[in-house]
Order: C-alpha cells, then sequence, then structure tokens
C-alpha cells in the first residue's frame, strides 16, 4: 500500500493553526487550550463526547447529538453542569469566533472533571465537568477507497462496554486499528461477540448485495446518527434494507461496500482482507446513497 488513508482524512487548512477552543466558558487559543493532568478525561477516561459537521452555518442533525449526549451522560451518571440551550449557545459562540460557516468539524467533550486524588471514584471529582468544544476548517480529503482488514477485537456485550455508549475511552478500537495498520490496509473491521461482521473501528459498515443494502443489526455498533439518517433515506427511496447478521464470507462477495461518520458521511470500502469489493471503487448505489444524503443536508441546513 503506498499510501495511508483514513476514514477522517482532511485536507490541510493553515488557519486552523489560530483556532480558539471553549473551555469551560472561556475562549483560549489553540496553542493555550489545555487541560489538567488530574482531569477525569484524561487520567481515565472518563467521559463522553459529540462529533458534529457544519454546514451552511448550521450544525447538521443538531438535535440528535444533544440527545445522545444527554443520554450518554445519564447512563454514566455525570451531570454535564449546563442547560441543553446553554451549551448550544457555547456552540454558536465558538463557531462566531472562528468565523466558521461551512466545511467544518467540532468535537463535543465533556468529562467528569478534575480528580483530587489520582483514583477512579467518581467521587473523587469534585469541581464538576470538564466541557470542551474544540472546532475546525474540516473538508474530507479526496482519495482512494478505504482498504480494511478484518480483526480479532470486537465491539464487546453491552455489559463490558456499551458501544452505543460514546466514550472518552476508545482503546479497544485503537488496538483494533492497530491489527488493521499492521496488515496493511487502513482502517478495521470489527465482529460483534458472535462473530458476524459489525462496524470499524471509527464508522458504522454497510454492504450492498444484489441492490439490497446490508448492515448489522445495530446491538452492538454505535448508534450512529449517519447510519440511521442512511437507513431511512434508503428505505424512503424505495430501496431494501436489511439490518441483519451476517459473515465475513458474505461481505467478501459483497457488490459494494461504505461506511458512515458525521465527518466522511458515505466513504467508500475498495478492498477487505486483501479482496477487492466490486471494481474496488466508489459503487453506483453508495454514489446514489451520497446524493440523497446530500439533499437531505441541504434540506435541514436551509434558511
Amino acid at each position: 500500500m503506498t499510501e495511508h488513508r483514513s476514514t477522517h482524512q482532511a485536507e490541510d487548512d493553515p488557519r486552523n493553526a489560530d483556532i480558539k477552543v471553549w473551555i469551560n466558558g472561556s475562549l483560549k487559543p489553540r496553542a493555550q487550550a489545555t487541560v489538567s493532568i488530574l482531569d477525569s478525561g484524561f487520567m481515565l477516561g472518563d467521559g463522553i463526547w459529540e462529533g458534529m459537521r457544519l454546514y451552511n452555518g448550521r450544525w447538521a442533525f443538531l438535535d440528535e447529538h444533544m440527545d445522545r449526549l444527554w443520554e450518554g451522560a445519564l447512563a454514566v451518571d455525570l451531570d454535564i453542569g449546563m442547560r441543553r440551550e446553554a451549551l448550544i449557545d457555547a456552540l454558536e459562540e465558538t463557531r462566531s469566533a472562528n468565523d466558521l460557516h461551512s466545511d467544518a468539524h467540532c468535537r463535543l467533550m465533556v468529562t467528569r472533571g478534575l480528580k483530587v486524588r489520582p483514583f477512579q471514584h467518581p467521587s473523587l471529582s469534585q469541581s464538576g465537568p470538564t466541557i470542551v468544544i474544540f472546532m475546525e476548517h474540516s473538508r474530507p480529503k479526496a482519495g482512494r477507497p478505504v482498504a480494511l482488514a478484518s480483526v480479532a477485537h470486537h465491539r464487546g456485550l453491552p455489559l463490558t462496554q456499551d458501544a452505543k455508549l460514546n466514550s472518552h475511552s476508545k482503546l479497544n478500537c485503537i488496538i483494533a486499528l492497530n491489527a488493521a495498520v499492521r496488515a496493511g490496509a487502513d482502517e478495521a473491521l470489527m465482529f460483534d461477540p458472535h462473530g458476524f461482521v459489525n462496524t470499524t473501528n471509527a464508522c458504522n459498515f454497510f454492504i450492498v448485495k444484489k441492490g439490497a443494502l446490508w448492515t448489522s443489526t445495530g446491538d452492538y455498533c454505535m448508534n450512529g446518527i449517519t447510519r440511521q439518517k442512511v437507513i431511512d433515506l434508503a428505505r424512503a427511496d424505495g430501496i431494501d434494507v436489511q439490518e441483519r447478521n451476517f459473515s465475513l464470507v458474505e461481505t467478501y462477495s459483497a457488490d459494494e461496500a461504505f461506511l458512515t461518520g458525521s465527518f466522511g458521511a458515505q466513504t467508500p470500502v475498495g478492498s477487505i482482507d486483501g479482496r477487492v469489493i466490486g471494481d474496488g471503487q466508489l459503487g453506483p448505489l453508495t454514489q446514489h446513497i451520497r446524493g440523497l444524503y446530500a439533499d437531505l443536508i441541504a434540506r435541514e441546513t436551509e434558511g
């Protein structure tokens, strides 16, 4: 493989050197935007986050992202410490301060805050949450379809760490990604606990089989907002969508494959474990779904 390809590969933009970052109510230059070594997120991965995309001056599917953030906070007993409306105001303050209008990405992070001692117990976080809003100019970089490698590390049962929880602790996915990179691929294709094809380390996964769109049952993967939009759009367009268990054998013979996520929307997959998927390029149904999604974004962000 001659070049690394990532689902989050963006064009270089020199304006990002001067980005201002919102940290607990203050806007700070990027170089000065820091959190303490005693922060729960740094020490333990104790936090939740959302990744959002800016189109035409508006954050796409903002309500769904806020819903998921508050759902995650409830699940881990984390008090965000702000009302929903105030957090949305902080997003707008940060967007305006950075003069961002489109082709921008936001990472909104909430941790349990500073620890008084370096141990797990939540009671040791006594100063309230740490909230960081990081935005940057971010246009996906064009390139070849991504190559995937199936790996032994899977997305586990909800009783271990529910994949639907968008937590700061991503080590399991990073281990999977490292295994894929060592195998010469770009990203990792991960299985569910029963051995069925599930998701990648970073995105939700779809294949096309004889005109039908297949994706996992959703029981063991991130409840991706883009994933659900693709499912809804495809069904409304008359495409047969199957949320089902399927194996690696069935995946190898797919006509097309693609990934979904807020950053890349729909990223084509060219090969899996060295086997070319379709003709190894962006497939016609993937292209059609891209068009449906672009039309949805235009409707959602107009006005």
